[in-house]
This record gives C-alpha cells, sequence and structure tokens, in this order.
C-alpha cells in the first residue's frame, strides 16, 4: 500500500500541470526553436522547482494559504508580468538576419526559476495537501521517510512525464508545419495573455 503514494504523487503532479504554465510554454518554445533534448534540460529542474514548492506547500499549509489571501497582490503582479511578456512576444517582429548569440543560455537555470516563482503551483499544492487529507491520505512532515519519499519521488516524476508529454507533442506539430519558427512568438504571446487573463480572473472569482 505504500506505493500508493508514488502514485498519489504523480497522478496529483500531472492534474496540476497539465494546464499551460510558464514551464510548459517554455519546453514548446524550446522544443520547436531548438530541439527536444534541451527542452528536456529544462523539464529536469523545472521538476526539482516542483519538489520543493510541493515540499513547501506541506511544510507551511497554513501560513501559505494565508499569505496568498492576505497579500491577493502576488498573484495580481505575477498576471501582469505574465501578460507583458506575452503583449511584447505577441508585438514583435521576427528578425530578418539570426543574431549571433553571445551568452549561452542554460536551460536549466531556466527550467528552475520558471518553476520555482510559480505562486499559482504554490497554491495549488496548498489546495491538493487539503484535499488529500480530508481524503483520508494523510500527508505530512512527521509521515515516515519512505512515505515522503515515494510521494515527493512521484511529484518529480509527474512534472517529468508532463512536459516531456508536452515536448513530444511539440514534435509532432514541428514535423507538420513549415517554417514554423515565424509563428512561435505570438503562439506563446497569446497562451501567456490567456494565461495572465485566467490569474486575473481568479483573483475576482476567489
Amino acid at each position: 500500500m505504500i506505493v500508493m503514494y508514488l502514485l498519489i504523487g504523480i497522478l496529483t503532479t500531472i492534474l496540476g500541470a497539465l494546464p499551460l504554465g510558464a514551464s510548459n510554454i517554455a519546453v514548446i518554445n524550446t522544443t520547436l526553436r531548438q530541439n527536444a533534448k534541451k527542452a528536456f534540460k529544462i523539464a529536469i529542474t523545472a521538476g526539482m522547482a516542483e519538489v520543493m514548492l510541493s515540499y513547501y506547500a506541506l511544510h507551511y499549509n497554513i501560513t501559505v494559504r494565508n499569505f496568498f489571501n492576505d497579500h491577493s497582490w502576488v498573484q495580481l503582479l505575477m498576471a501582469l508580468l505574465l501578460l507583458a511578456v506575452g503583449v511584447y512576444l505577441f508585438l514583435k517582429k521576427q528578425s530578418e538576419k539570426p543574431k549571433k548569440k553571445k551568452i549561452i543560455q542554460s536551460k536549466y537555470i531556466t527550467g528552475f526559476f520558471l518553476g520555482i516563482v510559480n505562486p499559482p503551483v504554490l497554491i495549488y499544492w496548498v489546495i491538493a495537501f487539503g484535499f488529500l487529507n480530508k481524503n483520508d491520505i494523510m500527508l505530512s512532515l512527521q509521515s515516515s521517510l519512505s512515505v515522503l519519499f515515494l510521494f515527493f519521488s512521484g511529484v518529480y516524476i509527474g512534472k517529468l512525464l508532463t512536459l516531456y508529454s508536452y515536448s513530444r507533442f511539440s514534435l509532432l506539430i514541428k514535423s507538420r508545419i513549415q517554417n514554423i519558427s515565424n509563428i512561435i512568438n505570438k503562439i506563446t504571446g497569446v497562451l501567456l495573455i490567456i494565461i495572465a487573463f485566467v490569474q486575473a480572473m481568479k483573483l475576482y472569482v476567489a
């Protein structure tokens, strides 16, 4: 029965990671612009960030919940940042001459940063742990090490599987559409704008 916590970790993470977020879009964008191997580097560290956020939410469940209830401006700020980046990418014109890369950007850093600076994911885990505990799936830092290890392993695996699936889907699109690079910015921009509006709407509905 203890293996159940591994499956719970995987399924809970997949449910939270399926909606388009910053790391999902980064994986899609990197797969289309470069390759799946570099996109997987983003997934590796995004998974680590997911584990850290879920651990923090488990440790400070009530504190985190109260903080976001009392400081809704944090979520609004994130929504505005996503909106600004989305509008910029949508309006950005494709340069005729490819620019030389001055600095090799680390995909590992990108994945971790996008994964860790993500208040909606933290809120999701607070809600998820509350739901699990109400359904007699008790999880806390006082749980056995084997239970915690299996659960957080499931969290990492679930995040990797979700982002890998997005990458594979992106490859399918890339193989069927020619000159995809010309529309990547607009697609990414629209997705970010949608995410920003969804996050803003959640603040008003809540």
